[in-house]
């Protein structure tokens, strides 16, 4: 099994002096955060929780869900950014620690057949379809599968490349190309669609 530091093989020197160091990127931050420094965790969420908090929301469909994932996800950040080599964006790190995040709490759910939890998730699903009514294209989304939703989801909002998304999924990126050529494919007959009367109202 994967552990939730994707690509992170070496081990980062945690004694490394930034004090004084004007780079603001993420790598320089995550080299901060190594070290133990709070302060450039805090700043690491601040500019991604969003975009995480988001993807989490459509993969789980459940945005109280994604708010516990979010969480994890950080703290799983904080406590194994010392193993990031640099591989990979910081962000697509992240992403990648989020989805297999995601995706152990939906094999948990599903093994252990918690019906509660699925009227929740459904209860939470239709109340985020309320609030995005008006925005076809949010509704069309989550009539995907996870897997074109999460293609979707990493290509467009996340601007991933082929290479990046391959390495999220553990996939090949020829795998890629034919998820992202299937999804696309699903998302434009779903667009073709006549509005129902409902959709409409």
């Amino acid at each position: 099994m994967r552990n939730d530091t994707a690509g992170s093989k070496s081990v980062a020197p945690a004694n490394r002096h930034w004090r004084g160091r004007q780079d603001k990127s993420d790598e320089a931050l995550i080299a901060k955060v190594a070290a133990g420094n709070r302060l450039a965790m805090q700043v690491l969420y601040a500019r991604h929780h969003s975009r995480i908090h988001r993807f989490l929301t459509r993969l789980a469909g459940d945005g109280a869900l994604a708010e516990d994932i979010l969480t994890d996800v950080f703290l799983s950040a904080w406590r194994h950014a010392h193993r990031f080599e640099g591989r990979m964006a910081v962000s697509t790190w992240l992403i990648a620690i989020a989805r297999r995040k995601t995706q152990a709490v939906l094999r948990r759910d599903a093994d252990e057949g918690d019906g509660r939890k699925s009227e929740v998730a459904t209860g939470a699903r239709f109340a985020q379809e309320r609030k995005d009514r008006g925005t076809p294209m949010r509704d069309h989304l989550m009539r995907l599968s996870r897997e074109h939703r999460e293609i979707i989801d990493l290509v467009y909002y996340h601007q991933k490349s082929v290479r990046e998304i391959a390495d999220i999924v553990g996939i090949s990126e020829t795998a890629v190309e034919i998820r992202m050529r299937d999804a696309r494919r699903t998302l434009s007959e779903l667009l073709e669609q006549p509005a129902t009367p409902e959709a409409s109202a």
